[in-house]
């Protein structure tokens, strides 16, 4: 049997009350910490929360510690302004924010290594390539991701952003490039982790390739939610519409009117339902589109709801779309192979590694309109052929075992080995 090391891990967003960014940096720090025991570097504003799941499970604090990095006022809190600014064209403040709290956090990690023996150095989140923080200059092996951030958003998507969104993923795009060209940091953690670094997509593992010349693993950065085992699949009566749900933030990368030209274009007697999870600042647009397109009297919008809500109104339909022109691996994704939906989606980004033939339908992205008649003709086909929807729901329950937390915490623990030796 392996013996368990003693590992460093920064873990900046680590929160087990959320999502994104926090929800991964939890669920990678509590699966690798049933093989390894763990100390934890991670912002001191989540502190609360991570003692209240202590104290739940008590267990845990046996596995990992946490060490919060004292906050200083120009660290980023997500307190209103903070908010405002990573939602506004000045959102790089944060990078030099993040960049500060990490120069704060290897000094607390080289402190702490003088009274503990480490075996290696994880950084885990952000998962940006951007940010690997000065850990490649501690004395011992370095395991670095899930990371992500490499890819550029395809120019031929352009055409769905609004003017404001065209000029972010311009300066998005010239900027991604510039920094995989002349950043000196992740060249050289990229170097010190060789035979540690994990990629989350296969695209994303080629752009280390391309840029880096390094090998990765590749491991989605989102573990399953749920026991699908116990999911009872919904079954759509004769007659019944095709219950659709759409979720998340409503921005322009998500794309949301690329599903409604979709439905617009679809056959009368395709019936369909629509439910629209989520806000945000195009909720408007995206209602007045809908309106123009004659679609609106089909679609429900639920405004933001909590995340137990936005499980129970996914638990109820019959399909998931995805209509995202610019992520990693969409949470919604995998919540909704947990729940037995099968999946439409552009067959780009890390869908195309979470989603196969077995649990849902790729669609061509050689351009936006490839993108929307794809959608409506996998639509038409689930509405058409309810056997095959159920078959795709049956694979989506097998699908997401693959993201299960405990196969993460296996799949990290056998890299660490191979660290150490």
């Amino acid at each position: 049997m392996s013996r368990r090391l003693t590992v460093l891990v920064q873990a900046y967003a680590c929160n087990p009350r959320y999502g994104s960014e926090e929800g991964v940096g939890w669920g990678w720090v509590t699966a690798i910490a049933e093989h390894h025991d763990l100390h934890v570097l991670t912002a001191a504003y989540h502190q609360a929360d991570i003692e209240a799941a202590l104290d739940a499970e008590p267990g845990l604090s046996d596995r990992i510690r946490f060490h919060y990095v004292p906050h200083r006022v120009w660290h980023y809190h997500p307190t209103p302004v903070w908010k405002w600014i990573e939602a506004s064209i000045v959102k790089p403040i944060m990078h030099i924010a993040y960049r500060s709290w990490q120069r704060a956090a290897y000094k607390f990690a080289t402190d702490l290594a003088a009274t503990t023996q480490f075996d290696l150095v994880h950084v885990i989140t952000y998962v940006g390539f951007r940010f690997p923080g000065k850990f490649w200059k501690m004395p011992i092996p370095l395991v670095w991701g899930p990371i992500g951030g490499l890819e550029n958003t395809p120019w031929r998507y352009f055409p769905v952003f609004r003017p404001t969104g065209i000029i972010k993923y311009t300066g998005r795009n010239i900027i991604n490039t510039m920094h995989k060209a002349l950043l000196i940091s992740p060249r050289k953690a990229f170097r010190k982790a060789e035979g540690g670094v994990i990629a989350a997509t296969t695209t994303i593992g080629e752009e280390i390739e391309k840029w880096y010349g390094v090998g990765s693993f590749v491991c989605c950065e989102i573990g399953a939610v749920g026991q699908p085992d116990l999911v009872e699949i919904s079954e759509r009566a004769e007659g019944e519409p095709l219950r659709i749900v759409w979720s998340g933030l409503h921005e322009d990368r998500k794309a949301l009117p690329l599903l409604f030209e979709a439905l617009a274009s679809l056959p009368t007697e395709v019936d369909w339902e629509l439910t629209v999870l989520g806000s945000g600042p195009l909720t408007g647009n995206w209602r007045d589109h809908a309106a123009e397109l004659g679609v609106a009297e089909h679609v429900t919008w639920t405004g933001h709801i909590s995340r137990d809500v936005a499980i129970e109104r996914m638990s109820g339909s019959h399909v998931m779309v995805v209509t995202s022109v610019y992520d990693l691996t969409s949470t919604v994704i995998v919540e909704a192979l947990c729940l037995g939906l099968p999946v439409i989606c552009p067959n780009h980004y890390g869908f195309r590694d979470a989603v196969d033939a077995t649990c849902g339908i790729k669609v061509p992205t050689t351009s936006l309109n490839d993108i929307t008649l794809g959608i409506a003709a996998a639509l038409e086909r689930l509405h058409d052929d309810e056997a095959q929807r159920r078959k795709l729901a049956r694979g989506a329950l097998q699908r997401a075992k693959h993201f299960s937390w405990e196969i993460i915490g296996q799949f990290v623990s056998g890299i660490y080995e191979t660290r150490v030796q």
